[in-house]
């Protein structure tokens, strides 16, 4: 005899029945808010407030705690208002990446609750519309794109979408043939690979002159950010630096966390160039990638006017040491529409 299946139930969920309340976050949040990051299934250190913080009064901080009468704290949003346009809020136009960060109580309806009870806050602030920075699933230390569904559901539109290049460190690729052969010339011409941070500031004198040389633009970064950055993060920064002749001729600057290792800043002079110091350097972080026990070594993206443009070189480059792509996503809601859920 053949059971009958029962009806699955329909999708009931009614956008004015959510039970969280969007709090502001108030500098006395803090110490709560970065041990929240601790816990979150997509918290790095960039979400801590001990980074954000380090931007001052660069930003209007529009950061939000999702909190539920009944559980406490459920779930954090870094944000602030858009330099360029005060009725947008962005998460966060300070870092590579935002997100609505939980520890895992935010499934399926949940999310969509937070998200409209985040929505509602900002209007009342006089936003109009927000950019949400997802963050790519390689940060993820279970799958948490619980977001991404309900930013379709409350009809929100993928906007921009950069493309990054990483490597599974778990199972990647071999390196070109063209990769392999830099790396022995190389090696043969003397670099070396160094971390020691008495040699940044020259480091930091090549990034500057090969962006300006070839882009026109200064690091986003000054030294003395960086130094400052390092000074509150020594675990989460670290500089891989070829050297020749006692002189920094390229390198590049990590990020570090627990899943994946960044490559935030990369560059080479022309003698650097003309010795392949690139490839000892990334031969070596992703060594060092390995050896911390991260799962993904990340390039970063190759884009370039907001996202419309890829650099095809500078992309390859990156891809021929074993990678592949990695979408960055973001996406724009708008907050004064009603709190409508697309049944589609």
């Amino acid at each position: 005899m053949i059971r009958k299946q029962p009806a699955a139930s329909a999708d009931t969920f009614n956008p004015q029945a959510t039970s969280f309340q969007a709090v502001a976050f108030a500098a006395n949040d803090a110490a709560r808010w970065d041990e929240f990051v601790q816990t979150a299934f997509a918290g790095t250190f960039l979400h801590t407030r001990r980074f954000l913080n380090y931007h001052g009064n660069r930003f209007q901080d529009a950061s939000l705690l999702l909190e539920d009468g009944k559980h406490g704290l459920m779930g954090i949003i870094p944000a602030a208002a858009d330099p360029d346009c005060p009725r947008r809020v962005v998460s966060h136009p300070g870092i590579t990446y935002g997100g609505l960060l939980h520890a895992g109580a935010l499934r399926g309806s949940r999310m969509l609750q937070a998200f409209v009870a985040a929505k509602r806050h900002w209007r009342e602030q006089g936003f109009e519309t927000l950019h949400y920075k997802a963050v790519p699933y390689i940060y993820h230390c279970v799958p948490a794109e619980d977001d991404l569904y309900a930013l379709a559901r409350l009809n929100g539109k993928c906007f921009r979408c950069d493309l990054s290049c990483s490597i599974d460190l778990r199972r990647h690729l071999s390196p070109s043939e063209r990769r392999v052969r830099g790396l022995k010339q190389a090696r043969k011409k003397g670099i070396e690979i160094t971390e020691d941070t008495r040699f940044v500031p020259q480091f930091w004198q090549v990034v500057e002159e090969k962006l300006g040389e070839k882009y026109g633009v200064k690091p986003v970064h000054t030294m003395s950010e960086i130094q400052y950055l390092y000074s509150l993060f020594p675990e989460h920064l670290l500089f891989a630096m070829a050297l020749h002749e006692q002189q920094i001729v390229g390198g590049v600057l990590l990020f570090v966390s627990p899943r994946v290792v960044h490559s935030q800043y990369i560059a080479a002079n022309a003698t650097g160039l003309q010795l392949h110091a690139l490839d000892a350097v990334f031969d070596y972080c992703i060594q060092r990638a390995e050896a911390l026990g991260a799962c993904y070594f990340d390039f970063g993206t190759s884009n370039a006017a907001e996202g419309h443009a890829l650099n095809p070189g500078l992309y390859q480059f990156k891809a021929e040491f074993g990678g592949g792509g990695v979408a960055h996503q973001f996406y724009e809601l708008d907050l004064t529409a009603e709190d409508t859920i697309d049944r589609s």
